[in-house]
């Protein structure tokens, strides 16, 4: 078939529809609804996705996460006299947490790249009258490389910074924002506690929602202070280890610890103005362990696990999370969730189809002269059929093009409204409309092969 027979077919098609404006629109309804389920379906599914993604980032993509928890104890009732958690049923002891940990993770563990710890305090960040609550970090130098943070000014700690316990600071880009507001900061003072940090970094900001930081337990990094876990422990105190203040001696003691990479700290036990009043004995208060390549932190997860608790003397006062592992399950169950609605958008193209094949049946018996005539002066039934499949394609692709436009506006509502992020895709607009293409051509090919056999004699007597 040649251009000018098609650009006739097409005539015929939307003329038969402006004739019946109105059963023509109602014909379409199907497809026009279908479309906009099917994009509005995959906008939320890819907006799902971008969102996991945007979690993995936060969290680092081959990140592995060590804390400490409470220590889950078991017993014997009837040993214990009625209470499996006295004293005498937990008598090992572990040393919590600590940067011995962290070295023995580095050293012994096969396909870690490297482990940097947090050793986190709550405190008073106070700058040229201003104050607010905030929190003052103990970082190592790969700390922000694990993280994958940039920096917007400035640079990371130094070898000599680190080793020499100073008191420098790298700030969130919202601690810029907060207390050095048109100013460049870096060179410039922050108290935090009692401490003053000299600024030698300011990070760029992170996108981070409430829901982000609610369902990943994680902090607000834009509001943070970073300094060296050297400096750290030295000016705020190091939680593990037993001053003459802890025994109630009142005058306070210095002890010097040694760890790998220039971690030699001596700690005091005098205060620095924050809160370490909760009871935590750990030393460290989280590890990061980045594995070099993820299909390795399931394994390497485990032997941590095993050589942890050996270390702590077979006291379970730990945790390893693979962030990995959660995120992609909760991909998973959400690909499911998106499988299932767009199918369940899909039946209304279906039905779309099945309302075009009952019109365009009923519109054939209609037309039975208009066929015998067009039989009469030399059509052929090709020519039929691509008739009556013109016009309904034409019916799929005018549905198809509103049912676009609505589906776009719907995911825009439905951002606006339920709060969940909505991604339109070129993809989805093709496969939706590719979708009603495909449903006009099966479900118009009945009609129009019915409208193509009948007799020419028969079809110019029919009243």
């Amino acid at each position: 078939m040649n251009l000018q027979n098609l650009g006739y077919n097409f005539d015929i098609a939307i003329e038969a529809m402006k004739q019946n404006r109105l059963r023509s629109f109602l014909t379409s309804l199907g497809i026009i609804f279908g479309v906009a389920s099917v994009i509005s379906m995959l906008a939320i599914g890819r907006g799902a996705q971008e969102e996991v993604l945007d979690q993995m980032k936060l969290l680092g993509t081959n990140n592995i996460i060590v804390q400490p928890v409470v220590e889950q104890k078991e017993g014997d009732v009837e040993s214990s006299g009625g209470d499996a958690f006295t004293e005498s049923s937990s008598k090992k002891f572990s040393p919590g947490l600590t940067l011995q940990d962290l070295e023995a993770i580095r050293t012994n563990i096969p396909y870690v790249e490297t482990v940097t710890p947090e050793i986190i305090y709550d405190t008073q960040i106070i700058r040229s009258g201003r104050m607010r609550t905030g929190k003052i970090i103990g970082v190592s130098d790969e700390y922000f490389e694990i993280n994958e943070s940039s920096f917007e000014l400035g640079d990371n700690f130094t070898d000599s910074q680190v080793e020499e316990s100073l008191p420098v600071a790298i700030i969130g880009a919202g601690i810029r924002a907060k207390f050095f507001s048109g100013d460049d900061p870096i060179g410039k003072r922050i108290k935090a506690g009692r401490v003053w940090f000299r600024v030698v970094g300011v990070l760029e900001e992170k996108r981070i929602s409430n829901q982000q930081i609610e369902n990943l337990g994680i902090r607000d990094y834009n509001m943070d202070i970073y300094a060296p876990v050297t400096s750290v422990l030295l000016r705020y105190g190091n939680r593990s280890v037993v001053t003459g203040d802890d025994v109630g001696g009142g005058g306070g003691s210095t002890t010097t610890m040694f760890f790998g990479r220039g971690f030699a700290i001596s700690t005091s036990s005098s205060s620095s103005g924050v809160n370490s009043g909760d009871g935590n004995t750990n030393e460290v208060d989280r590890l990061i362990v980045r594995v070099e390549d993820n299909q390795y932190s399931v394994a390497v997860s485990e032997i941590m696990s095993r050589m942890l608790q050996r270390r702590h003397n077979d006291v379970v006062d730990f945790e390893i999370i693979v962030p990995e592992l959660l995120l992609e399950q909760e991909q998973r169950t959400k690909n499911i969730f998106n499988i299932v609605l767009a199918a369940i958008a899909s039946i209304s193209l279906i039905v779309g189809g099945i309302g075009i094949m009952n019109i365009m049946l009923a519109s054939v018996i209609e037309r039975y002269r208009e066929i015998g005539v067009r039989r009469a002066v030399g059509a052929q039934q090709k020519d039929i059929r691509m008739q009556f499949l013109t016009e309904a394609l034409t019916i799929c692709f005018v549905g198809g093009f509103i049912g676009i436009v609505l589906g776009i506006v719907l995911s825009l509502v439905i951002q606006w409204f339920a709060g969940i992020q909505t991604i339109v895709t070129l993809a989805s607009i093709l496969i939706s409309f590719g979708v009603a293409s495909l449903i006009g051509v099966v479900f118009g090919y009945v009609p129009a092969k019915r409208a193509s056999e009948q007799d020419v004699v028969v079809a110019l007597r029919y009243e």
